[in-house]
């Protein structure tokens, strides 16, 4: 049953570790293939009967948030200000004057009274902000960073004000009062939540730049073919299937399609990574969200709206970070433990420092709240999925589709990849070095050009553009038409006649050569063969080269001819070679692999379906073809080059690198600050400023991966 899915927004989530606590929740309730982003306060689920999203909601609000259900209204203007920056100006407006204090000698500013109603509203902004959550995670039984932020601030606020009713007979009012401090932490810790969601918004910026390609209007073709041919601009949304539209110089093509007329120069870095423009003519397919740089094209739409190529790459990048790797669940686990363990270690602070060192009251209640505040189990939460945005991100700038981010670590630990021969180490496109026309030359031509259109085989493809040549060519009507994937294809017409073209594992009872790639048959007559010219990628050397580089065992595994495959995996140096297989015995030779370790396979995405399913990472190619983007778990749009491999294990190793430098920072960070904090070396307003910019500092060393140079250059001896 195809699984729905469901949108709620949620207001009130203040940082992301909140959305790790709302996250934890609702797995424990039974939602499954659960999504919290804090950046746009949204949670995203695949909806069942098991959890009524009134349930969902019901949950959510029991945590101390405000869920509803995601309604789409269109473009909704973007505010001035969001409710987070209005809370931190007007929070700000009242902390500068208790600050103020410690550097002005105003009495007024010295007042204990008046510094009491300047921290009533900062007080009262911290609560509906981050005291609702706290109060609503620990009546769920968790913990999360706004408990340390509420504990910190409120314990302030009531210690200074009991300091200002019971400090009279001479004791110094001063020692008391620490208002400022309470009004401080709150506007802080509001400010490093806006840094934090504004970094955030960087990491997810390859959506927003895939978004930015949507085109928003098309030119529909009317009357098309007559003498009042005219054309109409529309809004995107119109545009249905089969619609024919014109595109002109500086266009986005609107639809994924054909063209029927005209010539173009096509810019589709955006979608491939290949900055040189494409010139494609009459019958090539272009893609939406491309750009004609060149000429005027009239293109048939096959796919539109939320069916095309564009949007299921924005919406493969956009759920990439949802898979989480083994390295972040551990993340998670810690943050999950940290907060209670952050209180046991302020209060056990604040007891060995008042019991055991008799350290006065004020300082003792000043270095527990420091340890509350300094503490950061956001980072920790940061550091994982930050990086595999952003990693992600610039792997699609580069042409290559990562559909989760536990693919990134499964790379790294792979060292087996196994790889098809045709249209993978070899050119996509084949080319005939000669039909074997062995008896009725027009029936074969005809069957062949019938049979093929059924085929998304490579050779299918060749085959067809030969035939096509002749113009004499009758379809022949089948009564039924069945491909099966390494086999061929057969069909039967009404009159009860058969026929098969493909391997020659169905042509091994009528003859024994079997040094041709496909046989034409009709009733058990063999009517022609054919035989195919293959040429190795120019980049396949160089990217097996750094394979063995990098210690993996490199195996070919093909439904090829035995003669064939040795032949290509000599010249390219492949370690293991298994030939003349079907997608069942392809399919059993990855399950066995997969005992010695994470197995990589890479393929074309047509033939090599279920052997890309079962393999731990499936990479494939095809142009972005509908059928790789759902086959595969990683995608090389640009189909010419095998080389993007290298790119894709590269950024791999980067981005868990990346991950690691994280958490360590986030850990380091904790194991130092809360130390120097209980030790009575930091106030907790220079605690709150550094937890505030802890987070930043992670998600800043997640953001280097945009620019960082990690696709190194490869060279090759074969």
């Amino acid at each position: 049953m195809a699984e729905e899915k469901m949108i709620l927004r949620v207001e009130g989530m203040t940082c992301s570790n909140c959305a790790q606590g709302i996250s934890r929740h609702l797995e424990k309730k039974g939602l499954k293939n659960l999504w919290v982003n804090f950046e746009k306060g949204e949670v995203e689920y695949n909806a069942t009967d098991i959890v009524p999203v009134s349930v969902v909601i019901d949950e959510i609000n029991s945590m101390g948030y405000h869920a509803a259900e995601r309604i789409d209204e269109g473009p909704v203007s973007k505010q001035r200000f969001s409710s987070l920056e209005v809370r931190f100006i007007i929070a700000s407006v009242f902390t500068t004057p208790l600050l103020l204090h410690m550097l002005l000698n105003w009495s007024w500013l010295h007042n204990g009274w008046i510094q009491l109603l300047l921290c009533l509203p900062v007080l009262y902004i911290g609560l509906t902000f981050f005291g609702k959550s706290a109060w609503g995670a620990i009546r769920n039984g968790q913990t999360n960073m706004d408990v340390l932020i509420t504990i910190g601030s409120v314990s302030a606020f009531i210690y200074s004000s009991v300091g200002l009713i019971v400090a009279t007979n001479g004791v110094e009012i001063h020692h008391y009062l620490f208002f400022e401090t309470s009004a401080v932490i709150i506007t802080l810790v509001l400010l490093g939540n806006l840094i934090e969601q504004r970094s955030l918004a960087k990491t997810s910026s390859a959506v927003t730049s895939l978004l930015s390609l949507q085109p928003i209007k098309a030119k529909r073709i009317i009357n098309a073919l007559t003498d009042q041919e005219s054309t109409e601009e529309i809004e995107i949304n119109a545009l249905k299937k089969n619609d024919l539209v014109l595109v002109n110089t500086g266009d986005k093509i609107p639809a994924d399609g054909r063209i029927y007329w005209g010539e173009a120069s096509i810019d589709e870095s955006s979608m491939t990574g290949e900055s040189l423009p494409s010139e494609k003519g009459v019958n090539e397919t272009v893609l939406a969200g491309t750009v004609v740089t060149g000429g005027s094209i009239k293109v048939i739409s096959d796919e539109v709206g939320s069916n095309t190529v564009l949007n299921n790459i924005i919406e493969l990048v956009r759920k990439a970070t949802q898979n989480k790797p083994a390295i972040q669940r551990w993340g998670d686990r810690v943050s999950a433990w940290f907060v209670p363990a952050v209180i046991v270690i302020a209060i056990t602070t604040f007891m060995v420092s008042y019991f055991m060192f008799n350290i006065d009251l004020t300082d003792s209640f000043l270095r527990s709240i420091a340890v509350l505040v300094i503490s950061c189990p956001c980072a920790m939460g940061l550091a994982t999925p930050t990086a595999v945005a952003v990693g992600v991100g610039r792997a699609a700038r580069e042409g290559i589709l990562i559909k989760g981010g536990h693919l990134l670590e499964l790379m790294n630990e792979s060292r087996i990849i196994v790889f098809d021969k045709t249209g993978t180490l070899t050119e996509p496109v084949l080319k005939i070095k000669k039909i074997n026309f062995l008896a009725k030359e027009e029936l074969a031509r005809n069957i062949i050009f019938s049979l093929e259109q059924y085929s998304t085989h490579p050779a299918a493809k060749a085959l067809l553009a030969e035939i096509a040549i002749k113009s004499e060519l009758k379809p022949i009507k089948f009564l039924s038409v069945n491909e099966e994937k390494g086999f061929g294809v057969m069909a039967k017409d009404q009159e009860g006649n058969s026929y098969f073209i493909g391997n020659y594992s169905w042509a091994k009872e009528i003859t024994k050569d079997r040094l041709h790639q496909v046989y034409v048959v009709k009733n058990k007559e063999l009517l022609a063969t054919v035989d195919f010219e293959e040429s190795i990628r120019s980049d396949a050397f160089v990217t097996l080269h750094y394979f063995k580089q990098q210690n993996f065992k490199t195996i070919l595994l093909s439904g090829d001819r035995l003669e064939r495959c040795v032949d290509v995996a000599a010249k390219l140096g492949i370690d293991e070679v298994h030939a003349e297989k079907l997608p069942a015995e392809k399919l059993h030779i990855i399950e066995s692999l997969k005992k010695q370790g994470t197995v990589i396979m890479v393929g074309d995405g047509v033939n090599d379906s279920p052997s890309l399913a079962a393999a731990d990472i499936g990479i494939s190619f095809g142009s972005a073809t509908q059928t790789a983007i759902k086959t595969a778990d990683i995608i090389l749009i640009n189909q010419q080059q095998l080389s993007s491999l290298i790119k894709v294990h590269q950024l791999a190793k980067a981005t868990l690198i990346t991950i690691k430098q994280n958490l360590f920072w986030a850990l380091i960070y904790n194991v130092v600050a809360i130390p120097i904090a209980a030790m009575g070396l930091l106030s907790p307003m220079i605690g709150s400023l550094s937890m505030a910019f802890s987070d930043v500092v992670v998600i800043g060393n997640s953001l280097r991966l945009k620019i960082k140079n990690i696709f190194t250059a490869q060279t090759t001896t074969f």
